[in-house]
């Protein structure tokens, strides 16, 4: 078989425009809880975590989260993205030029992962390979998400490569022995964002899909 025999797209960031919208409603709504943070601040603390371990962090810290945290936020973010979430630039046109098998592995929880993509327009590409870190004992930096989709097509890690623009999500892949390409085209991605995947080592950095089917094809033909 040809290498990639998978590839495994992060959703938020990577698929989706997601991260400054995000950001900015988390942020609000835990300083409106007691937990001063900007939305800077809640991009470098929190992107690519799971929203239970990240209430379980700012609780350990002595703020008092009420048990409706979550779920109030999810209402927020699913007004916010209704009105404003975009694709990520590109994504269309390089998954139709992908020929390899695709799915999703996000930390997010399956109903945002689902209308994510179908407010963008992705999910035809992926549909049912949407698998959440719910479904996993352990989420990123674990490498559990990575393996969980890697089964669902019988495909060993070493045959899959991990499409991620999060810290959490390349150590992730890391440890899952899968090859590993960060992005940084979105919107987030501003700075030394570069700089900061670029020191955990992922295969290789881009910042436009437009690349990818190339740089896939490249891989292909060297791997």
């Amino acid at each position: 078989m040809a290498f990639p025999e998978l590839i495994i797209f992060d959703c938020d960031g990577v698929l989706v425009d997601s991260e400054l919208i995000s950001n900015r409603i988390l942020a609000g709504h835990l300083s409106a809880h007691g937990f001063a943070i900007s939305p800077a601040d809640c991009q470098r603390r929190f992107i690519g975590y799971s929203m239970p371990t990240l209430v379980d962090d700012v609780r350990a810290e002595g703020c008092v989260l009420p048990d409706d945290f979550i779920a109030t936020l999810r209402q927020k973010d699913t007004a916010a993205f209704a009105a404003e979430l975009q694709a990520i630039a590109g994504i269309g046109e390089a998954l139709t030029r992908l020929p390899q098998k695709k799915c999703v592995a996000s930390s997010g929880p399956p109903a945002k992962i689902r209308a994510n993509l179908e407010h963008t327009g992705l999910l035809g590409f992926f549909d049912p390979h949407l698998y959440s870190g719910s479904q996993v004992a352990r989420s990123k930096p674990a490498p559990d998400l990575f393996f969980h989709a890697a089964k669902q097509f019988n495909v060993a890690p070493s045959a899959c490569l991990v499409i991620e623009d999060s810290k959490l999500g390349i150590k992730a892949a890391k440890a899952a022995g899968m090859t590993c390409f960060g992005f940084t085209g979105g919107g987030h991605c501003t700075g030394s964002y570069a700089d900061d995947l670029a020191r955990l080592a992922p295969d290789l950095i881009f910042d436009h899909m437009r690349q990818l089917p190339d740089l896939v094809a490249n891989l292909a033909a060297t791997g």
